[in-house]
């Protein structure tokens, strides 16, 4: 049985699927793993660090990939990725079926086994979003905070004294309440709001405010996470939120619906009644954004307003996003090997709510 870990062909994408500390560990436990060239050098992980921790490093993807039991990634694969695998392999890797549906069915024809970590809502150890999505929080502040024209912390000095800049956090999941701490470190004066009522004694917690607004419905889906709100409690919504950015100097949106686009928070309107030099920065521009006028991968601005779309912000920090990750996808593995050998247990929830295709036939379509 033997992993392996090609590097990533995705030209912005940093990480790497498992980092040396993570590859001997497996190694030690009678799994070997085989490493691409490079494959973990953008993430600062040399190829004499992986054969330190014991692993094999070989020179070209398709040695990965014609060797390999399992093969991790980060990125789905690609086309010239899937004509490499064999019959039977597993792969393991970050996407949404409906958003590769050509993939999906390629994998299928392979007769792959492939997962999807993108499906995983409830282990921990194993929670992909989570992890990244601590990176994404963190990541967005420090891009607001160097795209804004003001200082975050409150400052005396000979000049007078300069107030501390307001921020608001839009979906206090994870990237939210890191959104929230690292914006609170800063010296930011910190508000947050999110349609879950439970996640407030958390907001607060980090010492930022939390902003109610009366909902009427129960608006938090299986797993955590948000569900779609109805039409009239939407509309609300967007009343709401707009009487709040108003007084902000940044705004970070994090608000997503797994499978589904994400929810418009921020309307064009709301935009125009913000202040000169506020700054938005959108981390759901990827399923579509929270902000009607943010553009996917661009900085543009309206109104006076700065709107920032970032793209794939967890490779902006590979290094503790590829740590994450890695030990995210070795926790995954132990549920697909067994005594040495894969054994695909669909009784068990994790394997057969992840996996994408087996045996040639589509599992979620």
């Amino acid at each position: 049985m033997k992993i392996g870990v090609p590097k990533e062909t995705v030209a912005d994408e940093r990480r790497v699927a498992l980092t040396p500390d993570v590859a001997g560990r497996l190694g030690k436990s009678g799994l070997p793993v085989h490493v691409e060239r490079a494959a973990g050098q953008a993430a600062s992980f040399d190829d004499e660090a992986y054969r330190a921790a014991g692993a094999t490093v070989v020179a070209t993807a398709a040695e990965v990939f014609g060797q390999s039991d399992v093969v991790l990634k980060v990125q789905p694969p690609s086309s010239e990725e899937i004509a490499l695998c064999r019959e039977g392999v597993a792969l393991v890797a970050v996407f949404q079926p409906s958003a590769e549906r050509e993939a999906v069915s390629q994998l299928a024809a392979r007769k792959v086994t492939a997962f999807s970590l993108a499906l995983l809502t409830r282990a921990q150890a194993m929670d992909v979003l989570s992890s990244q999505a601590t990176v994404a929080g963190y990541k967005a502040v420090l891009l607001a905070a160097a795209a804004a024209g003001r200082f975050f912390p409150m400052l005396v000095t000979a000049a007078g004294t300069l107030a501390p800049a307001r921020v608001l956090v839009l979906g206090a999941g994870v990237a939210g309440l890191q959104a929230i701490a690292t914006a609170r470190r800063l010296g930011a004066v910190v508000s947050a709001f999110d349609v879950r009522p439970v996640v407030k004694e958390q907001v607060q917690s980090l010492g930022a405010k939390f902003l109610e607004m009366e909902i009427g419905e129960h608006a938090e889906a299986a797993g955590g996470y948000a569900k779609q709100l109805s039409e009239e409690t939407h509309r609300r919504e967007l009343a709401f939120i707009a009487q709040q950015v108003k007084d902000a100097d940044i705004v970070i949106t994090t608000a997503a619906i797994p499978g589904q686009r994400a929810p418009v928070l921020i309307t064009a309107d709301a935009v125009r009644a913000m202040k000169p030099g506020a700054v938005i920065v959108d981390l759901a521009v990827e399923t579509g954004g929270n902000c009607e006028l943010t553009e996917a991968g661009r900085e543009v601005v309206r109104n006076g307003v700065l709107l920032l779309g970032p793209l794939n912000l967890p490779s902006t920090l590979p290094q503790h996003a590829s740590q994450m990750y890695a030990r995210n996808i070795s926790s995954f593995l132990s549920q697909l090997i067994k005594d040495g050998a894969l054994r695909f247990d669909f009784d068990d929830e994790i394997v057969r709510d992840t996996c994408v295709t087996h045996a040639g036939e589509v599992r979620k379509p």
